[in-house]
């Protein structure tokens, strides 16, 4: 899909706009779980990985996505936003050379159709573009509409992500694994496969308190928690889940190089667990910079980001240059 919806909806009288809002911070876990059952050991504890041996997969699969967006016009004070949205899976064999075997990607238009004048909305309509609309509440205020739209956007692309792994998990060999940037209990296939695995960055929920947390949080490079069931909250399914450390954080913050890894409920996953976390170990390198989160990011991970940056649209990049007026000599 082109941008020509754009110039269709500023002809029927849409005012023109040219904002690109900062990058989202990636999904947060905030609030996703509240507290967490033992699985592995009776509190949690600190597990050395030491000359444990990595896993070793036959091949090894990573998925991850993207969205970018941009203010396109506004039809009064509600903004109208060109959004794209895109996942990859990338597939490393044998050869250690990563190869795209899936892709998707989808432009949409994010607005308020009820509250553009009737022109602009059956332009819109007519353009053949896919439209997702905030919330009635957050179409009054300019800046609610816009956060209430990075919601649909990054909605659009969770859900494309995740239509993605289930077809990716679902087409697994016997000695594949599919590492997902994300949590796996949003889905029934990711969360009972025996070999996916979620990656998660993000902090912000809260399984632990006293020196349970202190242990979580102050966890040495090298090591990982032990595994421990986090409590659903809503239709969320079982899974297992611990911390690895892939960077000392003494010198820098508690969460420097922390991972929260997602895997299937299983007595299998226990057993897999330190050579698991040994595998994710080496996946740090190389160093995923000059991306802000390389600390976090693994570098297979960050491959499927590059692949997905270099085919986005151009315009959805944010500018680095001052959005100053120009002025006429």
């Amino acid at each position: 899909m082109s941008a020509s919806w754009v110039d269709a909806v500023i002809a029927a009288g849409a005012v023109p706009a040219a904002y690109v809002p900062e990058a989202s911070a990636g999904r947060a876990d905030l609030e996703e779980f509240t507290g967490a059952d033992p699985v592995e050991d009776p509190e949690l504890r600190v597990h050395p990985l030491g000359e444990v041996p990595p896993l070793a997969p036959g091949a090894a699969l990573f998925l991850d996505g993207i969205e970018r967006w941009r203010v396109v016009g506004y039809g009064g004070v509600t903004p109208i936003i060109r959004a794209h949205v895109a996942a990859a899976v990338r597939r490393r064999g044998q050869d250690r050379r990563p190869r795209t075997v899936r892709e998707a990607a989808r432009e949409l238009a994010v607005t308020r159709l009820d509250a553009l004048a009737p022109p602009v909305h059956d332009a819109l309509l007519a353009a053949g573009v896919a439209v997702v609309e905030f919330a009635a509440d957050d179409a009054g205020q300019p800046a609610r509409a816009l956060q209430a739209a990075r919601r649909e956007v990054e909605r659009a692309r969770l859900a494309l992500e995740q239509a993605l792994a289930e077809q990716c998990a679902a087409a697994l060999g016997a000695d594949e694994w599919l590492v997902v940037d994300g949590v796996l209990s949003d889905s029934a296939v990711l969360s009972e496969h025996p070999r996916t695995l979620g990656v998660i960055k993000s902090h912000g929920a809260q399984f632990f308190e006293g020196l349970e947390l202190e242990r979580a949080l102050t966890l040495p490079a090298g090591h990982r928690t032990s595994v421990f069931r986090p409590r659903r909250r809503g239709a969320r399914r079982d899974i297992h889940s611990w911390y690895v450390r892939l960077w000392p954080w003494e010198g820098n913050d508690l969460l420097y190089g922390l991972l929260r890894v997602e895997a299937r409920a299983d007595p299998a996953t226990v057993a897999q667990a330190s050579r698991l976390s040994a595998w994710l170990e080496r996946e740090r390198a190389p160093v995923s910079t000059p991306d802000p989160r390389w600390d976090r990011l693994l570098y297979p991970i960050h491959d499927v980001e590059t692949y997905l940056r270099a085919r986005a649209p151009r315009d959805l990049i944010p500018y680095s240059a001052s959005r100053l007026p120009r002025i006429a000599s």
